[in-house]
């Protein structure tokens, strides 16, 4: 397979590039603009359509007094409103900054204070996140509802709609910055990761041509929703590369929806994590008339897909998982198993593009069959962590980025995962620090101390469970331990709950005091399974 190396690929890029240009422009300047760009629940929508409100966004925003690189934050569930605000901010040279619809108040706040965005765009849906966290960020002057508007907030659409249809780019370079993205730190506090203008095209001509081959004809689902790395690259810039076309579904991805929408919108490329490739497995154990029509190509990212379930899913829809490792930090997935080459268990082989090494602690190459810290580079690694000086410049060395993944290289070159370096794990592909929600526990009276690490459960998949001992005068019981469950999942996102309470005598520690979560993790490994979701 013929393949260009990254640095080719940045060094062709004019010094004078804005992407949403390359992105949105691009398309109706060569005749393309009637091409279905993004497909609904009920509607289709034109690239020329998408072009036109983008640029009516990029003139609204200017109104509002949003100037070149000048954050934007985006609250939005995938709509299309978020595809015209995030490339409508980009093109007049702000910043989008998309967050997590499953964040919290407290979480907002924080990153609407970090960034020091003055204007946000929320759907009417998650309106109160944005109305509790307001109070505390003085700094916040609009609120633009996709939606019915409140007190206090302005109609997206009454904003837009009488602003005109073309728009001259702001004259940005291919090395300012395009857009940040943020991800949990090891405190569970977030950290902007900040990306450039050139770097989405360097994942497209990478990720996107070399393991995806990915055409205009082509018509992509992904589950891991638009705020991800992994779900914009699936949903945004891979379609948006060639003229393609993006499925966006704002909902909860049940294996109902997400059949329904495979059945309705006929996807050829379709996204997932492993927990839900799982989901949707045990989901047709009653349906065994239901397929993935002409979906072509199934991808995972953002956790280790199990062998087991690669193996399931392959005898019983015929479709290979793709499965690789990427991360927000590299804006794709830079290892990955390719079609018709699948070692089922292992990540794959690094992306054309990309180059990985595997060190010891002493920063020295290890031998093959041996396991090493993972490194990659590429020109789509991550400028920096914004305002995090110091986790910068322990995450980046030199063009290598630490991924804080440790990995194993066969004779073949192919990576296979073999743990974290430090005590993160993902639940559902979406990174959980064990501190934040240990800290949550310790809030309440029957916690004295906790300790969170991550355990298999029936389809060997990773989910967060809590080894807790109890303050003087409570008992473990199952009731108590429903409650705690219920204590966290009202304070933190759903998916950093425990999925289940171990009640311990003591927990081990270092001499210093340290939680030593490697033992608590060979504890788990003598649980019984956690249950499937649905089991």
């Amino acid at each position: 397979m013929a393949s260009s190396t990254r640095s080719d690929v940045y060094a062709a890029l004019p010094r004078r590039f804005n992407a949403a240009v390359r992105f949105v422009d691009h398309h109706v300047e060569n005749g393309r603009g009637d091409r279905v760009a993004l497909v609904t629940e009920d509607r289709a929508i034109t690239y020329a359509r998408v072009h036109e409100e983008v640029n009516r966004v990029g003139h609204a925003l200017r109104a509002l007094g949003v100037r070149q690189e000048d954050r934007v934050a985006l609250l939005l569930l995938d709509s299309p409103a978020f595809v015209y605000a995030f490339w409508g901010a980009m093109k007049i040279g702000a910043v989008p900054v998309p967050m997590s619809t499953l964040v919290t108040a407290r979480d907002c706040a924080y990153i609407l204070e970090d960034t020091r965005a003055e204007v946000v765009i929320v759907s009417e849906a998650l309106t109160d996140i944005v109305g509790v966290a307001r109070s505390h960020v003085p700094t916040l002057r609009h609120v633009l509802v996709a939606g019915r508007a409140g007190p206090g907030e302005i109609p997206l659409d009454d904003l837009t709609a009488a602003q005109p249809t073309t728009l001259d780019p702001a004259p940005t370079t291919k090395d300012d910055v395009a857009f940040w993205l943020y991800s949990s730190g090891t405190t569970g506090i977030p950290k902007g990761v900040v990306h450039l203008q050139h770097d989405m095209v360097v994942c497209c001509e990478a990720f996107g041509r070399h393991v995806l081959e990915i055409t205009e004809r082509d018509r992509c689902f992904s589950v891991a929703k638009l705020f991800f790395a992994y779900g914009l690259g699936n949903a945004l810039y891979f379609p948006f590369y060639v003229g393609a076309s993006s499925v966006l579904f704002p909902g909860r991805p049940e294996p109902t929806a997400v059949f329904d929408m495979i059945a309705r919108t006929t996807p050829t490329l379709f996204f997932a994590v492993p927990t839900a490739f799982a989901a949707l497995l045990r989901y047709v154990r009653d349906y065994p008339d239901l397929n993935l029509g002409l979906v072509r190509r199934c991808i995972s990212a953002g956790e280790p897909l199990p062998r087991s379930l690669y193996e399931r899913w392959l005898a019983r829809f015929g479709r290979e998982i793709l499965d690789g490792i990427g991360s927000t930090e590299m804006a794709c997935t830079f290892i990955s198993n390719v079609a018709g080459s699948v070692r089922s268990g292992s990540s794959g082989r690094v992306v054309p593009g990309y180059r990985a090494r595997l060190v010891n602690e002493a920063g020295e190459e290890v031998d093959v069959g041996e396991v090493g810290a993972l490194l990659v580079s590429g020109e789509s690694a991550f400028a920096g962590y914004w305002n995090r000086h110091t986790r910068t410049s322990e995450t980046l060395l030199g063009h290598w980025v630490r991924t804080g993944d440790q990995y194993v290289r066969d004779e073949d070159g192919y990576y296979w995962y073999a743990g974290r370096s430090d005590d993160m794990l993902k639940a559902g592909g979406i990174w959980v620090s064990p501190v934040e929600v240990e800290n949550t526990l310790l809030e309440h009276e029957a916690v004295r101390e906790a300790g969170v690490v991550g355990a298999a459960d029936t389809d060997e998949l990773v989910k967060p469970i809590a080894f807790v001992v109890l303050a003087d005068g409570h008992v473990g019981t199952a009731e108590l331990a429903r409650e705690l469950r219920e204590f966290v999942r009202a304070r933190l996102a759903p998916y950093k709950c425990p999925r289940a309470i171990v009640f311990a005598g003591s927990l081990p520690k270092t001499a210093t005091g340290k939680i030593q979560r490697f033992l608590l993790r060979e504890q788990a490994k003598g649980l019984a399974p956690i249950p499937g979701r649905s089991e």
